[in-house]
């Protein structure tokens, strides 16, 4: 059987984790492929799915939404793991938090709040993450360090979340010790967290460009897109 473009892709992807994971002393399984399926259509999903990839994250709402009934409509019965990873406007919290197993991207209490209010009933409780701006700039989404003490503690309240971890997305830099330098700084802020009694277990950091440096600090979900599923284009 001719394996798919796609498919290739992900066992290279695969090969650079397990890689990762070995040279920081860790078990591959402990890491996670979440597969950024944004901009590409429901037919890359598929055939990532067909080569055994299941958790895909999407940026932009309406198009996940879209490509969330197609795959459902191919793959009846197959249900892949969707994650939002994009930024999140209150007025779009209610398919947010209907459509998603997984949300990586929340900043602020109301947002949260609003999540469990509208995750509908029957549905296991809404896996969040907290986005932490790591690198203080003024361009990106994110709690402070400041912050997240106190918007943990009320986000981990709420009735139908449950709070896992962190995520961020560190100023690019191609200095793999700078790299791990900005992963580690979310690796502590997990720690002082789970400290004060909080009991989180995930760390969602890393991408194609830093993949390497993220596993070395401990991530235990990266991101990776391009890398699967070819250079975007967009509109």
């Amino acid at each position: 059987m001719i394996m798919s473009t796609i498919a290739h892709k992900l066992q290279a992807v695969d090969a650079t984790i397990h890689a990762a994971s070995k040279a920081a002393g860790r078990d591959p399984a402990s890491v996670r492929l979440l597969a950024v399926s944004k901009t590409f259509p429901a037919a890359a999903v598929l055939e990532a799915s067909a080569a055994g990839q299941h958790a895909f994250g999407e940026n932009y709402l309406q198009e996940a939404l879209d490509k969330i009934a197609a795959v459902a409509a191919a793959l009846p019965g197959v249900a892949p793991e969707w994650h939002f990873i994009g930024p999140i406007q209150s007025n779009k919290t209610r398919p947010i938090a209907a459509s998603f197993a997984w949300v990586h991207t929340v900043e602020r209490l109301k947002i949260a709040q609003r999540l469990s209010e509208q995750r509908p009933a029957g549905m296991a409780p809404l896996n969040v993450c907290i986005q932490v701006n790591i690198s203080g700039e003024a361009s990106k989404s994110g709690a402070t360090p400041d912050e997240l003490p106190e918007l943990a503690r009320q986000v981990a309240l709420l009735p139908n979340l449950a709070l896992r971890g962190l995520m961020a997305i560190p100023e690019p830099d191609t200095d793999m010790a700078r790299q791990r330098a900005a992963f580690a700084r979310l690796r502590a802020l997990l720690e002082q967290l789970r400290a004060g009694g909080l009991a989180l277990d995930t760390l969602s950091m890393g991408m194609s460009a830093d993949l390497a440096a993220a596993i070395a600090e401990g991530a235990t979900i990266v991101r990776v897109g391009s890398a699967i599923f070819g250079s975007r284009e967009y509109d």
